[in-house]
């Protein structure tokens, strides 16, 4: 029984379907955006109130659909480099 289980699980994780490669692809892409929440340091910053951080999502995305949109895309895009730059630094030293 176990070695079926175990058999239907790898051919799971091999399973080449379109709509199961889409599914992977969607929960990588949840995965990593939720990783960028993470970085940002909002769970801590909010306490994890997922009202608040929807609320800064809700926020951001009415800037972008304003007339400084480039302008905050070039801001927000510099933050982040300079955030990644910082984090791999950080990673880097404390090996």
């Amino acid at each position: 029984m176990q070695a079926r289980n175990r058999l239907q699980a790898k051919r799971a994780r091999h399973d080449t379907r379109a709509w199961q490669v889409k599914r992977r692809e969607r929960t990588r892409q949840l995965i990593e955006l939720g990783g960028l929440i993470a970085k940002a340091d909002l769970i801590e910053l909010t306490g994890d109130d997922r009202a608040v951080i929807l609320g800064l999502l809700v926020e951001a995305a009415a800037t972008l659909r304003g007339e400084g949109r480039e302008q905050q895309l070039t801001l927000w895009r510099r933050r982040g480099r300079r955030a990644f730059g910082s984090s791999l630094s950080a990673d880097a030293t404390s090996n």
